[in-house]
């Protein structure tokens, strides 16, 4: 039966699992079940990244990271996305916890999966709208954007126009746009070029200084765009300018910076050292870096670093969240997989820290890669290694416990058999003894009574072996794997007992939720036969009953054989399957005592359990269950 806690995990709606401290499942809910598409059965003694995104072997390196940031720091979680049965794909969140028995005593960690592929659709579309809305809003705050007629005379004026340069749109509405150039620009005619220029080109681009309303100067980027309408005659200019004089001046900090830093670090080849910009853009990069991840500094300068990501952690945003920690908390360090050029991937070392000028304005950051591959594929090979020989403890483990088992019952089974296959031995020589004594005396009566009982004791012996035998092949034979209809079992089982049923007067119902089980027939038959001889003996009722009931419970199936008979003494119902135990006597109730030995012998061999439940006086219940599962249920009620 399921404790209270465990039938509280049944009923939970996220998917638990319970691993052993290599990751290995050893518990799941029905919950879980339903999340992947595998039977609790199946996951069972599977290792949790079975439902990872792919095969490729080095999940196993993964799942060790898991763990050990689990043990280290009480908990781990994370979004990705994992596997159904059927290949198919889900995003979880995924809580990964260690257990204890005591206080230091590690037994393996907890696991919960959480299907949040749906919120996690709302959430990507919701950032594509955000981002959509946010670069429309900056683009209104951080660029001045106006039109001129076709002199040059300004025509319209935008608030980032007024926020940049200063001037209102009263003011400036009628005003010729070389008033935002220097004296010298002016003197050089540099603003009637570059509407020469557009209107030659289409377009006109330049950095270069300007001047606000207050006469302060400001670099700027200038585009410039000739506009004609649909008779392609110019109808006048579009003019977007853009302030980059905190760019520039962090430029060219950067730049001093950089030469620096390149100075320190271009010769260092063991590890990736490279610098990325606020924004994550990469803008430089190292011979470490070139050799790790197999990029040319022309072919990734100015990328954003999330290149190096697999998909998943790009759409969990871990790339964003890694310059976010580095920004609140000075540095972010892991390890994990990232990829090469080439598409594979490798495991890294990861340390990015945040850069700041002197005025502790976040300019960048500095992120060192060293690849630790090599390291990992030793580590797995050990790895290997130590499952390898761990699978070969545990078979010898079991194989140790099944001998010392079975060297248990043999002595169990030697000690019984001398002592009840002797009995019928005495029995026989004793009467002999008797036979001879009277023959030597010239006495014939009783003569016959005295042959009667020698052969009763090698009718009793020859049982015996024959029980014995019957016995000792359940440990031989491999039961088969066959689909055997449950009314089809109880009526073969009834019809060998046909005569005995009849004579006795026994009246017998058959209850069944359960249509087909898997087993094997013979020896099932044989077990379902005993229970019922069994319940027939032990009565003493004037009308014996005996009810069959076949469940399916928690995903076994389960037979309960209850009568109307004697009852069993509590202190004696863990003696019942013990070989040759009886506890009545043979003139009251005959039989071998090995019965009922055989029964539970089955049901082992079935991978199931069998137990009584007994009061003296009141009848008595033998409950046993069978792991296999069925393949439909269909209810049918019958009277024998």
């Amino acid at each position: 039966m399921l404790t209270n806690l465990q039938a509280l995990l049944q009923e939970l709606s996220e998917a638990v699992f319970m691993l052993d401290k290599d990751g290995y499942i050893k518990y799941s809910n029905l919950a879980a079940a339903r999340l992947t598409g595998y039977s609790n059965r199946e996951l069972m003694n599977q290792p949790i990244h079975l439902l990872y995104n792919d095969d490729h072997s080095s999940n196993s390196i993964k799942l060790e990271y898991e763990l050990s940031v689990a043990l280290k720091k009480g908990e781990y979680v994370s979004e990705g996305w994992k596997r159904r049965k059927n290949k198919t794909f889900f995003w979880t969140e995924m809580k990964l916890a260690p257990l204890y028995e005591g206080q230091n005593s590690l037994i393996g960690y907890s696991l919960i999966l959480r299907d949040i592929t749906e919120k996690k659709k709302f959430e990507l579309e919701l950032l594509e709208n955000e981002e959509r809305y946010r670069l429309m809003v900056e683009g209104v705050k951080e660029y001045a954007i106006f039109f001129l007629n076709t002199e040059g005379y300004i025509v319209s004026w935008n608030e980032g126009a007024k926020r940049i340069k200063g001037y209102s749109t009263n003011e400036i509405i009628g005003k010729h746009f070389s008033i935002f150039y220097t004296a010298e620009d002016i003197q050089s005619k540099k603003p009637e070029r570059a509407l020469r220029t557009a209107i030659e080109t289409g377009k006109y681009e330049e950095e270069g200084w300007r001047v606000r309303k207050n006469g302060s100067l400001f670099w700027v980027s200038v585009v410039i765009t000739a506009l004609y309408n649909e008779l392609n005659k110019l109808i006048g200019f579009s003019k977007v300018t853009r302030d980059l004089s905190e760019r520039k001046e962090a430029e060219e900090a950067l730049r001093q910076s950089e030469e620096r830093y390149r100075l320190l670090v271009e010769q260092v080849i063991d590890y990736g050292i490279f610098m990325l910009d606020e924004k994550g853009r990469i803008v430089s990069w190292n011979e470490g870096a070139k050799r790790i991840k197999g990029y040319t500094a022309s072919e990734i300068i100015g990328k954003y670093f999330s290149i190096f990501y697999p998909e998943e952690d790009i759409i969990s945003g871990k790339p964003a969240n890694e310059l976010k920690i580095a920004r609140e908390t000075g540095k972010y360090e892991e390890e994990g997989w990232r990829l090469k050029k080439d598409g594979s991937r490798f495991w890294a070392n990861i340390v990015i820290t945040a850069v700041y000028n002197n005025d502790g304005i976040l300019i960048g950051y500095s992120k060192v890669t060293k690849d630790l591959t090599e390291r990992k594929e030793t580590e797995r090979a050990l790895r290997e290694s130590y499952e390898k020989y761990r699978l070969l403890s545990d078979e010898l483990k079991l194989k140790n416990v099944q001998l010392s088992s079975t060297n248990n019952e043999l002595e169990q089974f030697t000690s019984i058999v001398s002592h009840d296959l002797q009995e019928p031995i005495r029995t026989i020589k004793s009467f002999l003894q008797l036979i001879e004594m009277k023959l030597s005396n010239g006495q014939y009566e009783d003569l016959s009574i005295f042959i009667t009982k020698s052969i009763n004791a090698a009718t009793r012996m020859r049982e015996l072996i024959q029980n014995l035998l019957q016995y000792s092949q359940l440990n031989k034979i491999e039961p088969l794997k066959e689909i055997i209809n449950v009314k089809e079992l109880v009526n073969d089982a009834l019809q060998n007992i046909k005569a005995s049923v009849e004579a006795s007067k026994t009246q017998i119902t058959v209850e069944s939720e359960v249509e087909t089980i898997k087993g094997d027939r013979v020896q099932l038959v044989q077990l379902v036969q005993n229970l019922l001889s069994n319940a027939m003996k032990f009565t003493e009722a004037e009308n014996p009953q005996i009810r069959i009931k076949c469940s399916k419970e928690n995903g076994h199936v389960k037979f309960a054989v209850s009568d109307n008979g004697i009852g069993i003494a509590e202190a004696d119902l863990k003696k019942v399957f013990e070989i040759f135990r009886r506890l009545n006597t043979k003139k009251d109730y005959p039989g071998t005592g090995i019965g009922l030995a055989i029964c539970k012998k089955v049901v082992d061999r079935h991978h199931g359990r069998i137990w009584p439940e007994s009061k003296l006086g009141q009848g008595t219940t033998f409950y046993f269950t069978l792991n296999e599962e069925t393949q439909e249920t269909l209810p049918y009620n019958e009277k024998v």
